[in-house]
């Protein structure tokens, strides 16, 4: 059985589905390639995410002894977290409220096996 090897990252303030859209991109490749892809993907998304794949590409090398060149993304996903309500008042008295999302990123790494 192959070990997981995990980094998390809580309460980022960027809408789920915005990060949701990068990590479509990198999961199941390799973690030195998804890097290197995450550093020129324009969106918002790509820099806590490329973060939290080296953090779990550190742990991976310091805890488990494993290569980064034999590492990659076996599982990554990008969660909900709380939502901040901010007023925002409208015409004619009314309330118009703006939606502050944020979420939860997890990334699940494993040891390629030949």
């Amino acid at each position: 059985m192959a070990t997981d090897i995990f980094a998390q990252v809580r309460f980022i303030p960027i809408s789920a589905q915005k990060v949701r859209l990068v990590a479509d991109l990198v999961r199941g490749k390799d973690v030195v390639e998804a890097l290197t892809l995450l550093k020129f993907v324009p969106n918002y998304g790509a820099e806590p995410l490329s973060k939290v794949v080296a953090s779990a590409m550190a742990n991976g090398e310091e805890n488990f002894g494993v290569s980064r060149d034999e590492l990659y993304i076996h599982k990554i996903v990008a969660d909900e977290a709380p939502t901040r309500k901010w007023r925002r008042f409208g015409a004619r008295g009314r309330f118009k409220p703006w939606l502050r999302r944020s979420s939860h990123i997890t990334v699940v790494l494993r040891e390629r096996e030949d």
